[in-house]
């Protein structure tokens, strides 16, 4: 057992997450992961099956005296956002979640720690395991795939759950109940990639956005926080005025994720060299100096590279086409709710660039929890893109959740919540994306609540959860199991 979650309570959950913090459970190969929850349902005693895709449902029969009670669902899903930072060694495929204890804070180890969504996991572990807990019948739902296109909740199909309650746990702040998201989709601009041989006597550069907190592109848009593409696009416009020209950009690895780091090559002429420098030298302190408060840590700096023989750099309309776009294009909130104080209800992350051999790709996400809003943010990101150039698509995406503030469950969380601490939650709707929205849509007239312990960072290497939030999260679930009638 891993020492940094020694002496910690519930001792079963945290047993359980540091089980499970060994097993590879990146999105779309959550594979050991289902392996591993049904091996411990059927050590158990319980009933599992799976789908085709991987999802798990498990069932426990109702505590002595409670069988007439309706049946519940707790779910959770299996994988992880997997982000590190560069200069840390790590093979996702393969090693396990180093976890690092500092006071109230438990993260990992230059990567992310997995707590998105492996809390509800372990939590759904432990009281799978207990006989001594007083509830109904319970079913646990684990799905698959929710990080990168929510394609386990997709895929469930009629029969797979029972129960006409669930409780989804997979929020991030303890002391909260939401009841209710946002919908989202992406949209992908793509470019013919246009090369040509590096002028003769350039020299290349390596220039570099580091240090960013980056964070969930939902949760988090709202905070201000430096976004590298945004920030790299900048100081690639500037360093045009020293003849830069483009040699690859990289930034971001998620759409559902605000970038934190981006690389660019760009050849400058051996004479404009020191110019070069010294501009993005001055644009560091610039964009520290905007971002002090939210980004301490942000750093932009550039490095001479030995020539490679033989080198390309993009066309100078295609380097234009791309470096205005992204100028062009919005990232962050575009608009708040009249209805709910604080919250987002409508935004756009840009995501991911890449500049491949024959594409130049570049990811954008849209979210909002009015979905004519969402058509709006897709059509004018796409406009941007076709502006400039850009083949636009957009994805799927996934449907939003509309807040029933009658909702049985939610009296009875209310209630439960008021009896151990005296208060009642507060009552939200999130800016993110959560399965409850599919759920509800395979599940018609599914009764839904979401909550959970505190977390911080998530899908960065920044990741942590409040220890002690947790114990505070499993006394309201079994409150809440307890007094379902």
């Amino acid at each position: 057992m891993s020492t940094a979650i020694e002496g910690l309570r519930p001792a079963a959950v945290w047993k359980y997450f540091a089980e499970i913090s060994r097993i590879p459970r990146c999105s779309k190969h959550e594979q050991a992961m289902t392996r591993y929850v049904v091996d411990t349902a059927k050590r158990l005693g319980l009933d599992a099956k799976t789908d085709r895709h991987g999802n798990v449902v498990v069932r426990k029969p109702a505590s002595p005296g409670r069988e007439g009670r309706p049946s519940v669902a707790l779910q959770g899903h299996l994988d992880m956002v997997c982000e590190k930072n560069k200069d840390t060694v790590h093979d996702f495929a393969k090693d396990p979640i180093r976890l690092v204890r500092k006071g109230n804070m438990l993260s990992a180890d230059g990567t992310t720690l997995g707590a998105d969504n492996g809390i509800a996991v372990a939590t759904n572990l432990a009281i799978m395991e207990d006989r001594s807990l007083e509830h109904g019948p319970l079913e646990f739902l684990f799905t698959v795939d929710e990080e990168t296109g929510l394609t386990g909740a997709s895929n469930l199909k009629p029969g797979f759950l029972t129960s006409t309650t669930l409780l989804n746990l997979d929020s991030e702040e303890e002391g909260a109940v939401y009841v209710g998201c946002s919908g989202g989709r992406n949209t992908i601009g793509t470019w013919t990639s246009r090369w040509q041989k590096a002028p003769g006597g350039s020299v290349p550069l390596h220039v570099q956005v580091r240090g960013l907190k980056g964070g969930h592109s939902g949760l988090e848009i709202d905070k201000g926080r430096g976004n590298s593409i945004k920030i790299m696009n900048r100081l690639l416009i500037a360093l045009e005025a020293a003849g830069a020209r483009l040699a690859s950009f990289e930034g971001g690895n998620k759409s559902n994720a605000i970038p934190r780091e981006a690389d660019a090559v760009v050849f400058v002429a051996k004479k404009n060299v020191a110019r070069a420098k010294k501009t993005v030298a001055r644009f560091n302190d610039i964009v520290r100096a905007e971002l002090a408060t939210v980004e301490p840590d942000l750093a932009v700096t550039a490095t001479a590279l030995k020539a490679v023989k033989g080198a390309k750099v993009l066309t100078a309309p295609h380097q234009a086409a791309l470096t205005r776009c992204l100028a062009a294009m919005p990232h962050g909130v575009l608009k708040m709710s009249a209805d709910i104080p604080g919250l987002v209800e409508t935004s756009t992350n840009v995501a991911i660039i890449r500049t491949e051999k024959t594409r130049t790709v570049l990811t954008t996400s849209q979210r909002s929890s009015v979905a004519s809003e969402i058509e709006e943010a897709l059509q004018s990101t796409a406009a941007i893109l076709m502006l400039a150039g850009a083949r636009a698509q957009h994805t799927e995406g996934y449907p939003g959740w509309k807040p029933n503030l009658q909702s049985p469950i939610l009296a009875v969380a209310k209630s439960s919540y008021r009896a151990l601490y005296g208060k009642e939650p507060a009552v939200k709707a999130i800016h993110a994306g959560l399965e409850c929205g599919i759920i509800g849509e395979k599940y018609p007239g599914m009764d839904m609540l979401s909550f959970g312990p505190t977390l911080e960072g998530v899908h960065s290497p920044d990741e942590k959860i409040h220890i002690d939030t947790v114990e505070k999260f499993w006394s309201f679930l079994l409150g809440i199991l307890r007094n379902v009638n």
